[in-house]
């Protein structure tokens, strides 16, 4: 039996690691603990995550997004609504992480610094564009970021939601999680309504061109 890659390591210990970061945070004692808890040694373990606590987390984010597509796999997807895409994969998300609600409290604080501000946001994005690459969407045009950027919003707000819960099953912030994307469905039927029955289409290239040379 060959040894398990650097990669395959990493992967090991990130599902491991929020257990032990619920006590210890993301330290290299709770490194030590996943690697203890896994069979990995120790001093290869450090190995896995350089860039330390960040890259810790990055790593669990990223088994994350592993676990959604795995509760809602395209088959599931494929019977669904867009609406109702959305929301399982966002709820498949909130449930993976649900056992593990203190090692994520601790993951947010430690995103929250100012030096990790640029790679929450990357976590964030990456999140959003999981779900709607998974949800089917294939848009390239403006709409791949604009709808990236809105449920970025959405699903942080939800887990920050998340971390106040303390209803059955999560229910209040499912219910959170309904309601925001209701809101974002009901301005995408304003905007698509707007768009077709506007006479011309709004062109920034041309606003900008009549900035440039008005008319006269």
């Amino acid at each position: 039996m060959t040894d398990p890659t650097l990669d395959q390591m990493r992967d090991t210990l990130s599902a491991e690691l929020p257990h032990h970061a619920a006590f210890d945070g993301w330290t290299p004692a709770a490194l030590a603990m996943a690697a203890q808890a896994t069979g990995i040694d120790p001093n290869i373990a450090t190995l896995a995550f350089p860039g330390g606590a960040v890259e810790m987390i990055d790593g669990w984010f990223a088994q994350i997004d592993r676990r959604m597509l795995d509760a809602v796999p395209p088959g599931r997807v494929a019977a669904m609504k867009m609406r109702e895409r959305i929301a399982a994969l966002v709820e498949a998300r909130i449930d993976a992480m649900a056992p593990d609600l203190e090692a994520l409290r601790r993951a947010l604080a430690i995103l929250a610094l100012p030096q990790n501000l640029p790679h929450a946001a990357k976590l964030g994005w990456r999140a959003a564009d999981a779900i709607w690459r998974a949800a089917g969407d294939v848009s390239t045009d403006f709409n791949h970021y604009s709808k990236r950027t809105l449920l970025a919003g959405i699903y942080t707000a939800t887990i920050m939601a998340m971390l106040d819960d303390q209803s059955e099953g999560l229910a209040e912030t499912r219910a959170f999680l309904a309601r925001r994307i209701d809101n974002v469905m009901q301005f995408e039927k304003l905007k698509g309504r707007f768009t077709h029955s506007a006479p011309e289409r709004l062109s920034l290239a041309r606003f900008l061109g009549r900035l440039r040379y008005p008319a006269v």
